[in-house]
């Protein structure tokens, strides 16, 4: 029998998000229903509600989850009823050009559910990233289910599903910081404190937090930065020199971009060492542009000039290995979480994540 549940909605561009029934279909072939039990509130569901994603409204938003497998489809084999899981929306096919390469982390063909959740009225939803989470029981892909250790509490597992995990993977799988580097983020919301938390795990010597709000670079320091620059105020020239002065003169070795605007790629550009590598995981609109960047720049700098898709991480081998980290004590994503809210309080959370107040509002689920 279909689930009839309470889901978050966005029904037209720029509107309040509203609460309404949600038709969940049972599983078909190589599908599951996941029972959700902790889903945080991402900037890419604002993204959605904002129309600056697609323009396939109503969208169903939500996809930062963890829950537990309630229904399997047909043919699906490595998932069971109780499993604990994280929902991804790199479901690898295993037969695009990148995976047959070897290259997972860039399949270009992921799964999704083929069904569609609807409203009661029949229409179609289009589910965030596949996933569409802000509801108590939510239709996937059965390879969107990344099995975790159940100790793992919801709320915390759930974030690595989106922007902590492109931190993090910005930091540790594009970056590839390593022992004794020199690391500057700019940018300290979620995403950009999960990359700082990366680097020091990965042994970092000196990271710099790079932001325009005190509360912010407070957070960071709490995540392993051992400088901060509030570059409010400051010309493109002035971070550049400060975070030069923080590295011996040199730039670091790797400078990495949360936020995604040009000045600030510019900033990375020019804070790096020689041979440095830049990471953008900051999303740019598509307006944006880089006017007035000397090519010879770029022959003279060298180095390694990268963008980070979902931190290029591959769900079955990070999410598991990150949840151990967590329970060992050796990664902080408690850290993240700043609230915890109904489902009836996700307009809000917009607000307060617009307003930089919080890491991640995450709504919880009975």
């Amino acid at each position: 029998m279909p689930y009839e549940v309470q889901g978050v909605v966005s029904r037209a561009k720029g509107e309040p998000v509203s609460l309404e029934t949600v038709i969940v279909p049972d599983p078909g072939p190589g599908e599951a229903v996941v029972s959700v039990k902790a889903c945080g509130v991402c900037h890419t569901d604002l993204h959605y509600r904002e129309g600056g994603i697609n323009d396939e409204f109503p969208f169903l938003l939500g996809h930062e989850a963890a829950g537990y497998v309630e229904q399997v489809g047909p043919g699906v084999t490595d998932l069971a009823p109780g499993d604990f899981v994280i929902l991804n929306w790199r479901a690898v096919c295993g037969t695009c050009r990148a995976c047959r390469r070897g290259r997972p982390w860039y399949c270009f063909n992921s799964h999704n559910a083929n069904q569609s959740m609807t409203l009661a009225d029949g229409t179609r939803l289009t589910p965030a990233l596949g996933i569409g989470a802000f509801l108590e029981k939510t239709l996937v892909h059965a390879g969107q289910c990344t099995k975790v250790s159940p100790e793992a509490e919801p709320a915390v597992a759930g974030l690595l599903g989106c922007g902590v995990m492109a931190g993090l993977g910005a930091a540790l799988n594009t970056g590839a910081v390593g022992r004794g580097d020199t690391v500057a983020v700019i940018g300290c919301g979620g995403v950009g404190d999960a990359a700082i938390a990366g680097s020091y795990l990965a042994g970092a010597r000196t990271i710099i937090a790079v932001d325009t709000d005190d509360r912010k670079l407070e957070w960071a320091k709490g995540f392993g930065a051992t400088h901060t620059i509030n570059s409010r105020g400051l010309g493109q020239n002035d971070v550049v020199q400060a975070i030069r002065e923080l590295t011996d003169s040199f730039g670091a070795d790797v400078v990495i971009d949360a936020v995604g605007r040009p000045e600030t790629w510019k900033q990375a550009f020019y804070a790096r060492d020689l041979a440095g590598t830049l990471v953008l995981v900051g999303v740019p609109t598509p307006d944006m542009r880089l006017d007035d960047m000397p090519l010879i720049d770029f022959f003279a700098r060298g180095g390694s000039l990268k963008s980070s898709w979902y931190g290029d991480c591959l769900p079955s081998r990070d999410f598991p290995m990150l949840i151990d980290l967590y329970l060992q004590g050796r990664l902080p994503l408690e850290k993240f979480v700043t609230e915890r809210i109904s489902v009836d309080g996700v307009e809000r959370a917009f607000e307060r994540m617009h307003k930089g107040e919080v890491l991640r509002s995450v709504v919880e689920f009975s």
